[in-house]
C-alpha cells in the first residue's frame, strides 16, 4: 500500500479541484510513492498528533485543516505549526489535508452534518459549500439547539433570540460560515448553523434568521469519521486510526 493510494482514494470523493483558491489542501509533507504503514485521522496537526502517529506506527497523517496554510518562512520551532512540521519531517511522517474540497464534496462535511442532524431533501446553498434541508418533524428552536449540541458534542451554543414557532428548514456550514447568512435567508431557511459568527452578525440578523453558533472544532470533528469511511470502504483491513490525543484547542470554563 502506497501513500499515494490512500490520497487517491480520498480525492475520488474530495478532488483538489473543489478547494477554494485561498486553500492549501493536498499532500503537504512527504513522498506519495512511499509505502504506507498506517493512517492517523485528525482535525488539526500538532506535535502531539505527530507523536501519536509515530507511536501507532503510522507514517501518514490525514487532517482536515492544512498544517501549512499561508506558508512558512522559517522552521525554528517557534510556533506549534513549525514544531509539528519539523517533527513530521524528522519522523518521516507524511501529512495530507482535505479542507475546503472536503467541505464542498457531495459526501463531505456539510452533507454529513446534515445527515447526522436528520435533515431530508438536502441541497446546496446557492453556489456555496453550505447546504439546506428539511427537519421532519419540525423542532422548537430550543429542541433544535439541544439536538445540535448532542450530535456535535458542543457544550454550548451561541444563538440569536429564540424565535416563536418551530424550525422546519435548516441551513448549515461547518467551520466559519457567517458569510452565508444571506444565502441561508434567501433559501428560505428558518435557522442557520455554523461557527465563528461575529457579534455584529448576531445584531444585524436578529429577527431575520435564527443563528446557531457552535465551536469551530465541534462543527468539523466529523471529518475524522468521513476520512475513515472513505478509506476503510476501499481498504477495509488496513491500519486506520482516529486520533485519541486530539483535543479542542478552545476550553469552555
Amino acid at each position: 500500500m502506497l501513500i499515494k493510494e490512500i490520497i487517491d482514494t480520498i480525492e475520488e470523493v474530495a478532488p483538489l479541484e473543489l478547494q477554494e483558491s485561498f486553500d492549501n489542501a493536498g499532500l503537504i509533507i512527504g513522498d506519495p510513492g512511499c509505502e504506507c504503514s498506517g493512517v492517523l485521522f485528525c482535525v488539526d496537526v500538532t506535535p502531539e498528533i505527530v507523536e501519536e502517529a509515530a507511536a501507532r506506527g503510522c507514517n501518514l497523517i490525514v487532517s482536515h485543516h492544512p498544517l501549512i496554510f499561508k506558508g512558512l518562512k522559517r522552521l525554528t520551532g517557534a510556533t506549534v505549526q513549525e514544531r509539528a512540521a519539523v517533527a513530521a519531517v524528522k519522523a518521516d511522517i507524511a501529512v495530507y489535508a482535505a479542507h475546503t474540497n472536503l467541505d464542498a464534496a457531495d459526501d463531505g462535511v456539510n452533507y454529513t452534518l446534515a445527515r447526522l442532524l436528520g435533515l431530508t431533501d438536502v441541497m446546496p446553498l446557492a453556489t456555496s459549500p453550505g447546504v439546506v434541508g428539511t427537519l421532519s418533524p419540525s423542532l422548537t428552536p430550543r429542541e433544535l439547539v439541544e439536538r445540535i449540541k448532542t450530535v456535535c458534542g458542543s457544550p454550548v451554543a451561541r444563538c440569536t433570540a429564540l424565535p416563536e414557532g418551530k424550525v422546519s428548514r435548516l441551513a448549515l456550514c461547518g467551520g466559519s460560515g457567517a458569510f452565508l447568512i444571506d444565502d441561508a435567508v434567501e433559501a428560505g431557511a428558518d435557522a442557520f448553523l455554523t461557527s465563528d459568527v461575529k457579534y455584529h452578525d448576531f445584531v444585524d440578523n436578529t429577527g431575520r434568521i435564527f443563528i446557531i453558533d457552535i465551536g469551530h472544532f465541534e462543527s468539523e470533528k466529523c471529518t475524522k469519521q468521513i476520512f475513515y469511511h472513505i478509506v476503510s470502504k476501499k481498504f477495509p483491513n488496513f491500519a486506520l486510526y482516529y486520533s485519541e490525543t486530539e483535543k479542542n484547542p478552545i476550553n469552555y470554563l
